[in-house]
């Protein structure tokens, strides 16, 4: 295990995180073991059949992990990534998914949320008229749910199972240019973020420039196999020191 990371001056760094790194903040994980999320089944509230099916039902689950994230703050772990874009700048780019706004109190800009966002919502119809917006309104009951200009319903700004990523074509675009990958806190059993180290070991380059990568996490993921390095250890206790600037 390394106990520092060097970034050299010309670096580009894409970094990956997932629920491991909110969990230190106290919010709880993707799914449990039992096949339960905070007590209800992945699929009577993160599909779009379960929205059709009960969209009171699904609000009242996502108004609960709005309190929930409201409740908690980011840890040291985000603040260190914070702090590292500060120093890089434009060079550095950060992909979570994780639909909790942590990073982004932390201090982090430049990233984006490829399974959506906590406290966005938007049209179900897409018809434009309600793009995602801001919203930490929570919604109990089916007469609480807001109806958009067009007559549609407001949904959780969430990708669901079933839907496809955001920002696909920037986060394959930032992973073709990095020189260094990290991934904090993921199973790799989630794709297709756990097929980025594998784009990124896939691209054509000589010898000497190499792409690095470093998997951060207290266990090691399932696709172990594809870093040049794994840190083992909870990343709020790993990132801050970890990265050293030449």
């Amino acid at each position: 295990m390394s106990n520092t990371i060097s970034i050299r001056s010309n670096d580009r760094v894409f970094v990956l995180t997932g629920a491991g790194i909110s969990a230190e903040s106290g919010i709880p994980t993707f799914r449990d073991s039992d096949g339960l999320w905070n007590g209800y089944r992945v699929e009577e509230v993160a599909t779009p059949e379960a929205w059709e099916d009960n969209p009171e039902r699904v609000w009242k689950f996502y108004s609960m992990r709005r309190r929930d994230a409201q409740r908690c703050k980011p840890n040291s772990a985000h603040e260190a990534l914070a702090a590292l874009e500060s120093q890089l700048g434009e060079r550095f780019f950060l992909c979570t998914q994780n639909v909790d706004d942590l990073h982004e109190r932390a201090g982090s800009r430049n990233l984006v949320h490829m399974h959506g966002e906590l406290f966005s919502s938007r049209c179900e119809s897409n018809c434009g008229a309600a793009p995602p917006y801001v919203d930490k309104d929570t919604y109990d009951t089916a007469d609480q749910i807001p109806i958009c200009a067009c007559g549609a319903r407001i949904r959780p700004d969430i990708v669901w199972f079933g839907e496809y990523p955001l920002a696909m074509d920037r986060i394959m675009r930032e992973i073709d240019r990095c020189d260094l990958l990290i991934v904090i806190g993921t199973s790799g059993n989630v794709h297709p973020a756990a097929s980025f180290v594998h784009w990124a070991n896939q691209r054509n380059l000589p010898t000497t420039q190499k792409i690095r990568t470093v998997y951060i996490g207290p266990e090691r993921p399932l696709n172990a196999a594809a870093f040049t390095e794994i840190i083992l250890g909870k990343a709020g206790e790993v990132l801050p020191g970890l990265f050293v600037i030449e």
